[in-house]
């Protein structure tokens, strides 16, 4: 399966309850990814509910969502605090409830405290007892990322990067958008790479890896900017661990690699989605008919257990 890229993406119109099990995939949904020593596998939601086997407890269970944009309010979606609420909706609503959240960036849509505001007392509603953050560039835009640094990045270095251990994973959480690169792609720079080399250099290359930021750490779109421009140095020091699970936003769309023991999944936007790679002239908010919108629009459920180093990825998108 190296090398394997999955494209969600599809251009029907129109769903019912037949048609949505059907729609699972492109809508950014519908697939239960297990990660097993390094072998990606995956199983349909739609043939769960048919008879196949539901999502059991794993060592312990997190919650992915992305670009929120709080404070957007243009025709791709004039309510995007109501689509962050149905995905609080969904997360409480959950079988086995999450252990944490982490969001990857793009939590506001200008950087202005009274989104931020509405960001936090939002998820101040889910059940997840911690979230966990890191910037988009719009959380930048109107303060070179003072407010997000002062709300969000306590305790970490730099412009906000950070690790942290759950019951044998270590997590960590890269910032890629401060600063662009000529190609409008994201960068991490010298002091992070610096500081994730001795990070990691504490790790076996047994520890199970989870790595999340904003921009895809990995080249989707060079054009379009949707890559990391250093992100190449990053994916050199973790070709040693043997689970590695890689975590990004900014794209408003499902994709997912696998390339040896890397595991890439980027997940949809809680606010609007954009085009495919490629597929229009520029990225930006893509208008779809409203009764459309939430199956474009997701969380993810991330599950870890311990026996055997599995991981299991579902996405599930907003509609009803």
């Amino acid at each position: 399966m190296n090398n394997d890229l999955i494209l969600h993406n599809n251009s029907r119109d129109g769903i019912d309850r037949r048609g949505f099990l059907k729609c699972m995939g492109w809508a950014g949904t519908g697939l239960l990814w297990t990660l097993n020593s390094g072998i990606l596998s995956s199983r349909a939601l739609g043939e769960m509910a048919s008879g196949g086997s539901q999502t059991s407890a794993g060592s312990f269970n997190f919650v992915q969502i992305s670009d929120s944009h709080i404070g957007f309010n243009k025709p791709a979606n004039t309510d995007v605090t109501g689509t962050l609420q149905e995905a609080v909706r969904r997360i409480n609503t959950l079988s086995i409830a999450p252990d944490f959240m982490i969001h990857t960036g793009d939590l506001t849509h200008l950087a202005q405290a009274d989104e931020f505001d509405t960001l936090e007392q939002i998820l101040k509603g889910t059940k997840t007892p911690q979230v966990y953050y890191v910037p988009g560039e719009h959380d930048f835009l109107s303060d070179n990322g003072a407010q997000y640094m002062s709300r969000f990045g306590k305790g970490t270095q730099g412009n906000g990067w950070y690790s942290f251990d759950q019951k044998g994973v270590h997590f960590i959480g890269l910032v890629n958008v401060f600063g662009k690169s000529e190609l409008g792609l994201g960068t991490l720079g010298a002091d992070q790479l610096d500081w994730l080399r001795k990070d990691l250099a504490s790790h076996t290359s047994s520890t199970p890896i989870v790595v999340f930021a904003h921009v895809p750490i990995w080249e989707v779109y060079a054009k379009w900017g949707w890559g990391t421009q250093d992100g190449a140095q990053v994916l050199d020091m973790l070709k040693g661990y043997g689970s590695v699970t890689i975590l990004n936003g900014h794209i408003h769309q499902t994709i997912q690699k696998v390339e040896g023991n890397l595991t890439f999944h980027t997940a949809c936007s809680t606010a609007f989605p954009q085009p495919a790679p490629g597929t229009a002239e520029k990225p930006g908010p893509m208008v779809v008919p409203a009764d459309q919108l939430r199956n474009k629009l997701g969380l993810t459920n991330v599950s870890y257990v311990e026996v055997n180093h599995h991981l299991a990825i579902i996405d599930a998108n907003l509609s009803s």
